[in-house]
C-alpha cells in the first residue's frame, strides 16, 4: 500500500549566478515530488506512526496543529486512505465559530473532526498529564504529537539522505517541529554538516532536537526571519516568484523559500562558511499559498504565482 512504499527522492540542481560566481554548487531534494497532500517530512514522519497505530490496531489518530498545518491535513488524508478516524486539536479557540480556510476545509472533506482549543491550552499539548487525560477519554486512539515529532517521526525522517548524498559537505533544511532535522543529524555522515533553518523566531528548539540526535554536528538558524512564522512581504513573493521563473522549482512561503533566501543573502554578504556542495531538503507544503495569498491579496501585495 502507498503508506508503506519505499520512496526515492531525486535531487535536482539549482542553478543561479550567485552560486556559480561563488563555486558553489546547489541540490533540492524534491521530497515536495512524494504525493501532492501527504508531501515531504510529512509522509517520512507519518510512515511509522501510521504504521504503529495499524498494528496495535487502533480506530483513530488524534494530532496537534494550527490552521495552517501541512501535518494536519496529511494525517487527515491518510486517515482517510487507511479507515482510521481522525481528529485534529487545532491551537486558537477564536477559529471556533468561524468560517474554516480552505486548509481545514480539506480536512473535513476527508473526514477529520476539529477540537479549537485556546492558545493556552495549547501549550499543554506535549504535557503528560494532559495526555493522559486524552487517552483516557479516547480509549482506541493513538496520539501523534505536533508536526509528527517523537522517535516514530524521527525514524522516517533519518530514510531520506540515500548513499548518492555522501557527495554533499551541508545539508540544510527548514525546521518547525525539529523532526526532520533530528532524523538528519542522525543518518548524516561524519563528514556532513546539518544547518536548521527554523520557521520560527527564538524557537528553542534545540532542546526538542537533543531529545532524539547522536551527535553535536549541526546549527539551527533562528533568527526573526520576516518577522516570524507565516510571516511574508513582497521580497519574499517576488524571491519565490524568480526562483520558478528560473528554476521551475515552486517553493513554499513559511519554511523552504526562507531557508533558500537566507542561504543566499549569507552567500551574498560572505558568511557563507558551510561548504561549497549543498544539499536543500524540500519539506513540501505548498498548500499554503493559496491561503497566503488571499490574505496577500487583502493587503493589496503582490502573490505567488502557482
Amino acid at each position: 500500500m502507498f503508506y508503506f512504499k519505499e520512496i526515492k527522492s531525486e535531487n535536482q540542481e539549482i542553478k543561479l549566478p550567485i552560486f556559480k560566481n561563488n563555486n558553489i554548487r546547489v541540490f533540492i531534494k524534491r521530497e515536495d515530488l512524494i504525493h501532492s497532500i501527504i508531501s515531504g517530512n510529512k509522509f517520512r514522519k507519518l510512515k511509522y506512526n501510521v504504521e504503529k497505530a495499524l498494528n496495535e490496531k487502533k480506530d483513530q489518530i488524534i494530532t496537534f496543529g494550527g490552521a495552517f498545518s501541512n501535518h494536519i491535513l496529511a494525517t487527515a488524508y491518510i486517515g482517510k486512505l487507511t479507515n482510521l478516524k481522525t481528529i485534529g486539536i487545532i491551537r486558537g479557540d477564536e477559529l471556533l465559530n468561524k468560517k474554516l480556510n480552505s486548509t481545514l476545509q480539506n480536512c473535513k472533506n476527508f473526514g477529520m473532526k476539529f477540537l479549537f482549543i485556546s492558545r493556552t491550552d495549547y501549550k499543554k499539548r506535549n504535557n503528560a498529564e494532559y495526555i493522559n487525560t486524552l487517552r483516557k477519554k479516547h480509549t482506541n486512539s493513538f496520539i501523534i504529537p505536533e508536526g509528527g515529532t517523537n522517535y516514530l517521526g524521527v525514524k522516517g525522517c533519518e530514510e531520506i539522505l540515500e548513499k548518492d548524498d555522501d557527495f554533499f559537505d551541508v545539508i540544510c533544511c527548514p525546521v518547525g517541529s525539529g523532526g526532520t532535522v533530528a532524523g538528519l543529524i542522525n543518518s548524516k555522515k561524519k563528514f556532513q554538516k546539518i544547518l536548521g533553518f527554523s520557521a520560527l523566531k527564538s524557537s528553542n528548539i534545540n532542546n526538542v532536537i537533543t531529545k532524539f540526535v547522536n551527535n553535536n554536528d549541526w546549527k539551527i538558524f533562528d533568527d526573526n526571519f520576516f518577522k516570524g512564522y507565516s510571516k511574508i512581504d513582497n521580497r519574499l513573493v517576488n524571491f519565490i516568484n524568480d526562483i520558478n521563473k528560473q528554476t521551475g522549482i515552486l517553493l513554499d512561503p513559511i519554511y523552504n523559500s526562507k531557508m533558500l533566501y537566507h542561504i543566499i543573502k549569507m552567500i551574498s554578504n560572505d558568511q557563507w562558511i558551510y561548504g561549497k556542495k549543498i544539499l536543500l531538503i524540500n519539506t513540501g507544503g505548498l498548500q499554503s499559498i493559496n491561503e497566503i495569498n488571499f490574505k496577500l491579496k487583502k493587503k493589496g501585495c503582490e502573490i505567488i504565482n502557482h
